[in-house]
């Protein structure tokens, strides 16, 4: 079995996971995490029980940092690595999952404007002076002003 291994790696650069870490400058931690996701290949294991990465599990786990910095999650993102390898996936697939992201941002964009109108709204409102028990941000978040009221 561990002679078959050598043979399937042979003349192929391999990388022990510290290696592999560096390479996609992600911890090692990542990479279990990764792996146990099933984010990327399981690797192979030498006979001393060292894991066996190649350029395919850098170049994986750099394809998901790239996907996570544009707001996929990892269950996103693991559709979109299926997606990939199945050879019947069309273009059109993978851009109606980047639209479909594309939505979700517009949503949290959109959340986020009504919660930062809000914010100024109740720090426009507080005097910032007097007891907290007549602060006006407080009364909000509990309910007892027509702005908290809104909140819910």
């Amino acid at each position: 079995m561990f002679e078959d291994m050598e043979e399937k790696y042979e003349g192929i650069v391999t990388f022990k996971i510290g290696e592999v870490a560096s390479r996609a400058k992600v911890n090692k931690e990542t990479v279990r995490y990764y792996e146990k996701r099933n984010l990327i290949p399981k690797p192979d294991r030498r006979r001393s029980g060292y894991r066996i990465f190649t350029q395919r599990h850098i170049d994986q786990i750099k394809f998901i940092k790239r996907a996570q910095e544009l707001g996929f999650t990892l269950s996103e993102i693991k559709e979109l690595l299926e997606l990939r390898m199945d050879e019947d996936t069309t273009c059109s697939e993978i851009r109606n999952e980047a639209q479909e992201k594309y939505r979700d941002v517009v949503k949290k964009i959109e959340d986020l404007s009504r919660i930062k109108e809000t914010l100024i709204g109740l720090i426009d409102s507080c005097s910032d002076e007097g007891p907290k028990g007549e602060c006006p941000i407080l009364s909000a978040l509990e309910g007892d002003t027509e702005t908290g009221k809104e909140l819910r």
